[in-house]
């Protein structure tokens, strides 16, 4: 397929992904509920089955179904895509993923692998509620096995859905529905596929080294434009891919940015992924000062769109948290 350059939205990009390795793999199929005729719940699939026939389908309402029968699929030759509606969903077919897909080169002795994609959406949105805004990325990162990721830009939703699609494991691919019908950038189509993992440094600052991943990435970069503002420059380092997850990349930042870290997500604070990285980071050895969490509380996502967007980490909130945490520590040579 020849490099082009197209103007895309999100949901535009992980459509023209699809698209690509559909007419490129022909291992590969796409299910799952609403995906064919439809065109998807948020119309990310829209036009897939007219061009693809039957290898594009739609499929009861069976989490359980849908994942089991990729597995299979997936043990015997083809490249499922399979798509959960909602990552709340996933939790009624734990058992396909992380007994069964996850466990499939390890029970075979390597003679099998489960090259399946799940593509599936999370994270607040108004009137999301409590049962359609969990942000569940750590669960599926505390699985071995399993890559994930989570992308935050057209040009990552298009490189992420191509590199997983061609990885011999199975891979999450989280996407945060409030990036679907952002402003349309232009992405670079029909390079090769990318290993999977790496991580982009967005911003670059002396003062300290802030990771984050998904659509809070750019209420963090928002952020450090202000941070930069009152003298305080940060770098911002997101990581599209979880697991691989870029330990070397941040390591090297944080020992740059006097030993200061901060990890900015979505989902909430206790046992997130932030509390790995940290973890990493700190037996580097080379934190200076205390490092820094942001995410949401250990509570329900209200219905109310005023009441959620005080417990999602909004720009107002990154800002002086990280302020306060590192511009004392600055000031002070620390």
């Amino acid at each position: 397929m020849p490099e082009e350059t197209i103007k895309v939205n999100y949901s535009g990009a992980v459509n023209a992904a699809l698209r690509r390795v559909l007419s490129e793999v022909p291992e590969t199929l796409l299910y799952g509920e609403d995906v064919a005729k439809p065109g998807g719940v948020h119309g990310v699939t829209r036009g897939l089955w007219k061009e693809f026939g039957d290898r594009v389908f739609d499929t009861p309402i069976s989490e359980s179904a849908i994942l089991g029968s990729a597995v299979g699929a997936a043990m015997m030759g083809r490249r499922p895509i399979v798509e959960i509606m909602w990552a709340d969903f996933f939790l009624v077919a734990l058992d396909q993923m992380i007994n069964q897909a996850a466990n499939v080169r390890y029970v075979s002795e390597g003679r099998l692998t489960a090259p399946l994609v799940v593509r599936t959406q999370q994270g607040n949105s108004p009137g999301a509620c409590a049962q359609h805004s969990q942000n569940l990325e750590a669960l599926f990162l505390h699985t071995p096995g399993l890559r994930v990721a989570m992308p935050s830009t057209p040009q990552d939703a298009y490189d992420v859905m191509v590199s997983a699609v061609h990885s011999d494991d199975p891979v999450v691919v989280f996407d945060n529905r409030t990036l679907y019908f952002g402003e349309k950038r232009e992405i670079i189509t029909g390079r090769p596929p990318a290993p999977i993992g790496g991580s982009h440094i967005r911003r670059t600052g002396t003062e300290a080294t802030v990771v984050t991943w998904g659509a809070v990435t750019h209420q963090v970069l928002e952020a450090a434009d202000r941070l930069a503002a009152r003298g305080t420059p940060v770098t911002v380092i997101e990581t599209p891919w979880l697991n691989p997850f870029d330990t070397d990349t941040v390591v090297a930042s944080v020992a740059r940015t006097g030993g200061r870290l901060a990890v900015v997500h979505e989902a909430n604070t206790t046992a997130g992924f932030g509390a790995e990285v940290i973890t990493r980071i700190a037996e580097s050895g080379v934190l200076s000062v205390r490092p820094v969490r942001i995410g949401a509380p250990d509570s329900r996502i209200p219905a109310a769109p005023e009441l959620a967007a005080h417990l999602i980490p909004g720009v107002d909130r990154i800002t002086e948290e990280l302020s306060s945490a590192f511009s004392l520590a600055v000031s002070a040579g620390t």
